[in-house]
């Protein structure tokens, strides 16, 4: 379990950019990727934007969006890493993706199809595309992938749970190499649920404002390829960053009202299996969706885990400008973390106008930050109270 984890390789799929470059100079930039929704009539909706991934169109026969999202994003995450997948043994690379939603669009073409017409006019083929295993799966097949797959389904907290595995079968020798992450497709069933439940924002997502309003729906998919160091410096492989650990809460409190003390107490578990100490961290990504509610209890929990140094943290929330892509979001969001610790910039929150005294942190407002990121947190929730934080680390020989 000595074993030491590294990134070697990006690929990703959102509002702002396809790829590594595209999405981090947009990133960087500022630039929202959220605009009015295009997929479906939102005319019956109190509200009609969000951050759909409208240049990806690669659509695969026989396969859902998020399926398609997530085999286009481990493809990109291969040509990113220059690895020869031919050079290891097929039965010693896994798959591990974390989502929220599965393939919700699917399930939306058979519901549409059921009620409209009757049952008997449901497509067949459709029903073998729905399960959510299916996402790890068909991006095993692509690649001809024969180790362990999993869908870890812990919501919007997934992809930290989902690398945070997978760093673990590399540890223990079970794999060599996984591509691990989180991936969902933008649909009517989720930009619904978070309608009825008051949650989304008419305009722009403003986490940590005082005035803001709420989140965005996205969509998109975050994958890296993870190795031993031992493996990396063998094919003298670019690294991104070491992966240091992880941490694991569940609040048991209440299914979609966070609380800071299971996410401090993810941080802190984060930190406790890393080695590192308040002074250590230099960046923050935050879970940051906007909502009244889950900014303050995050500020809260940032504050109990860095009473002496929250206000000193750069803190940001790249869901001001990608939305919140479910499943996806904290997998994109630890690359993010890998790009700013090789680059030693952090992005920025944007659209931050009004402090807001509850959250008075360091939340890099609007511009990007050129800071020296040696150790970056990447904090995340979910309904049902899971939560989870990884820790990554500017590799070092």
């Amino acid at each position: 379990m000595n074993k030491r984890i590294v990134v070697t390789g990006i690929g990703i799929i959102s509002s702002i950019g396809i790829g590594r470059d595209e999405f981090w100079n947009n990133l960087i930039q500022g630039k929202s990727g959220i605009s009015e929704i295009s997929s479906f009539d939102t005319s019956a909706y109190p509200t009609h934007r969000a951050g759909e991934a409208k240049n990806f169109k690669e659509e695969i026969k026989g396969l859902g969006r998020a399926s398609c999202l997530a085999v286009n994003a481990t493809k990109l995450a291969i040509k990113d890493s220059g690895i020869n997948l031919d050079n290891f043994d097929k039965e010693k690379i896994g798959v591990a993706l974390g989502t929220t939603m599965g393939e919700s669009q699917v399930l939306e073409i058979i519901n549409d199809a059921w009620v409209r017409k009757g049952e008997e006019y449901i497509d067949s083929s459709l029903i073998p595309m729905y399960p959510a295993n299916v996402l790890s799966l068909n991006v095993a097949k692509e690649f001809q992938l024969k180790g362990p797959t999993y869908v870890i389904p812990t919501a919007c907290a997934a992809g930290n749970y989902a690398i945070g595995y997978a760093s673990d079968l590399i540890r223990k020798g079970t794999i060599d190499l996984a591509f691990a992450g989180g991936v969902d497709a933008f649909s009517r069933l989720a930009f619904t649920g978070f309608n009825r439940l008051l949650a989304i924002a008419p305009e722009i997502c403003q986490p940590f404002d005082k005035n803001r309003k709420g989140m965005m729906v996205g969509e998109g998919a975050g994958v890296i390829l993870l190795e031993s160091l031992g493996s990396a410096l063998k094919r003298k492989a670019t690294i991104y960053s070491e992966i240091l650990g992880y941490g694991l809460s569940c609040d048991a409190n209440h299914m979609t009202a966070p609380d800071h003390r299971g996410i401090s107490k993810a941080i802190e578990k984060a930190m406790k299996e890393s080695n590192l100490s308040e002074n250590d961290i230099n960046y923050i990504s935050a879970h940051g969706t906007g909502t009244p509610a889950n900014d303050r209890e995050e500020c809260m929990a940032i504050k109990k885990v860095f009473p002496g140094r929250y206000k000193n943290i750069p803190v940001s929330s790249i869901k001001s400008m990608l939305g919140h892509t479910m499943g996806a979001a904290s997998a994109i969001e630890a690359i993010t973390c890998c790009l700013s610790v090789q680059n030693d910039i952090v992005p920025p929150t944007i659209n931050y106008e009004t402090p807001d005294p509850e959250c008075d942190i360091d939340c890099v407002p609007n511009k990007a930050r050129k800071v020296k990121v040696n150790i970056a947190l990447n904090s995340a929730s979910a309904f049902g109270g899971n939560n989870a934080c990884l820790a990554l680390k500017k590799f070092t020989p």
